[in-house]
C-alpha cells in the first residue's frame, strides 16, 4: 500500500500556495513603487501645466491693462505702476510657485526612498519567514509520511495477524468438525 503519493501532493499544493502569495505580495509591492516613480514623474508635467495657466492669468492681465489704458487717456503711468505690480506679484508667485514644487518633489522622493528601503527591508524578512515556513512545512510533510507510511506498515501487520487468526480459527472450526463427525460415525 502506498499512502505518501496524496500527502505529498498536499503539501507540494500547500507549499506553492505559499510561493505563489508571496510572489504576488512582491509584485503588488513592485506595482506600488512603480505608481509611487511615476506620480514623482508627473510633478514636472503638472508643474508646466499650472506655469502655463499662471503666465496665461498674467497675459490676459496685462491685456486688460492694455485695454484701461486704451480706453482712459492720461492713465498711462498708473497703468505701468499697476503693471509692475502685477509683473511683481506673478514674479512672486512663480517663484513661490517654483519653489513649492521643489520642495515637494524632494519630499515625496524621500518619502518614496524611505518607502522603498523599508518595503525591500520588509520583503527580504518575508522571505526569510517563508523560507523558514516552507522549511518547516517540509519537515513537517517528512513526519506526515513517515507517520502514514509506519500507519501502513502496522494497518498490514494487523491484516497479516487477522488474516492468521481467520486461518487458526478456520482450521479449529475445521478440527472441531471433524472430531464431530468421527464422534457421529462411532
Amino acid at each position: 500500500m502506498e499512502y505518501t503519493t496524496p500527502i505529498t501532493t498536499a503539501f507540494e499544493a500547500q507549499r506553492a500556495t505559499i510561493q505563489q502569495s508571496q510572489r504576488a505580495f512582491e509584485h503588488t509591492l513592485a506595482f506600488q513603487q512603480r505608481m509611487g516613480e511615476a506620480f514623482v514623474g508627473s510633478f514636472d508635467s503638472t508643474e508646466s501645466a499650472q506655469r502655463r495657466g499662471v503666465e496665461l492669468s498674467r497675459t490676459a492681465t496685462h491685456a486688460y491693462l492694455d485695454a484701461v489704458a486704451s480706453t482712459m487717456p492720461g492713465m498711462d503711468a498708473t497703468v505701468e505702476e499697476m503693471r509692475s505690480a502685477v509683473d511683481e506679484q506673478y514674479d512672486f508667485l512663480l517663484e513661490n510657485h517654483a519653489e513649492t514644487f521643489e520642495a515637494v518633489a524632494a519630499e515625496y522622493e524621500d518619502g518614496l526612498e524611505a518607502y522603498d528601503e523599508v518595503t525591500e527591508d520588509y520583503v527580504e524578512a518575508l522571505a526569510e519567514q517563508v523560507d523558514l515556513l516552507v522549511e518547516a512545512h517540509e519537515q513537517l510533510e517528512d513526519q506526515s509520511v513517515e507517520a502514514t507510511e509506519q500507519w501502513a506498515d502496522q494497518l498490514e501487520a494487523l491484516q497479516d495477524q487477522m488474516d492468521e487468526v481467520a486461518m487458526q480459527v478456520q482450521d479449529v472450526q475445521e478440527q472441531a468438525a471433524e472430531a464431530v463427525e468421527i464422534d457421529v460415525e462411532d
